[in-house]
């Protein structure tokens, strides 16, 4: 399963495990690439000092070079994170929230390969004008913050590459083998897969969070906050809450105060079921049960396979 990407990152097979806040540290970056895909470790939720350490952890180990780094760019710490991810020698980086063109000289003058995250043609274009050497299309189907455009995968995935000339990256709802078949028939070259990755046992979230990806079915997810930043999440007291202010007209400023300080570490790190932001996207209906880093590529890759096979049987009947 080698594509133009897949050889650009050194990884053996086009799946890339999202870097998520308080769920991918380097335990799962690392589980993740001896399994043969690209482990990216989530800055957004690590102190510069804390993220040191998980780089540290991660280069001491023989899958050092397909372990990179997901950073959100709005974080107001972001240029010293930015240092320390350089300093450690970190090659693969995907940014996300915020414009890649602020940054992007310093990632490509120290050799780096640079993607980025888009939910619209649009962004992935300025993100190509930039400089970046792929994209990540994420449908608002994915887990956690979202486009306000709310264009589903099926949709934006096509068009992005029609629009670009760089590797276009899949992500948003994705969880199975069948779904990856559909992604590259769609054009894209790897698919990036977060919330299927977060029900691991590697996986640094607490064991409630793991498990209500579990217990999810296809209506267990909602996209609120909008007048701050689209979030999905697993309907509970708080999102419930976040819907009803929004259909009562609640402001930004009201909708910050509701979010208050640390819902997603009260959620998804220490397990609060009820009163967290438990961030997972629609695909955690088809996520049945915890599993290793390990078994979750390897059962990709059967669910692709199986799903190629019943494709050129039907065309063969035909």
């Amino acid at each position: 399963m080698q594509t133009p990407l897949t050889e650009e990152l050194g990884i053996r097979y086009p799946i890339i495990q999202a870097g998520m806040v308080w769920t991918s540290g380097w335990k799962l970056a690392v589980a993740s690439a001896r399994a043969g895909a690209l482990g990216l470790i989530g800055a957004g939720s690590m102190k510069p000092d804390l993220l040191r350490e998980h780089l540290r952890k991660a280069k001491a180990t023989e899958v050092s070079a397909t372990i990179g780094v997901n950073i959100p760019l709005i974080r107001g710490d972001v240029n010293e994170l930015i240092r320390v991810i350089l300093e450690e020698g970190i090659k693969i980086i995907f940014t996300s929230a915020g414009d890649p063109k602020v940054h992007a000289q310093k990632f490509k003058d120290a050799g780096c390969f640079l993607v980025h995250v888009v939910a619209n043609v649009k962004h992935a274009l300025k993100a190509e004008a930039a400089g970046c050497d792929a994209v990540v299309a994420e449908g608002f189907e994915a887990g956690g913050h979202n486009g306000v455009d709310e264009i589903t995968t099926l949709c934006l995935i096509p068009q992005v590459v029609d629009a670009v000339k760089i590797p276009v990256i899949a992500a948003g709802g994705i969880a199975d083998g069948r779904q990856m078949l559909a992604a590259f028939a769609l054009g894209a070259q790897a698919v990036q897969i977060g919330t299927r990755f977060a029900a691991t046992i590697e996986s640094s979230s607490h064991s409630n969070y793991k498990q209500a990806i579990v217990d999810a079915d296809d209506n267990s997810t909602v996209l609120t906050l909008k007048k701050i930043a689209p979030v999905r999440l697993k309907k509970n007291i708080f999102a419930l809450g976040a819907m009803n202010a929004a259909a009562h007209g609640a402001t930004k400023e009201e909708e910050i105060e509701l979010l208050g300080k640390k819902r997603e570490m009260r959620g998804i790190f220490e397990g609060d079921l009820e009163n967290g932001e438990l961030e997972m996207g629609q695909s955690s209906g088809l996520v049945k049960e915890i599993l290793s880093a390990e078994d979750v590529v390897k059962r990709l890759l059967s669910e692709y396979q199986q799903a190629k096979e019943k494709i050129d049987t039907l065309r063969i009947e035909n």
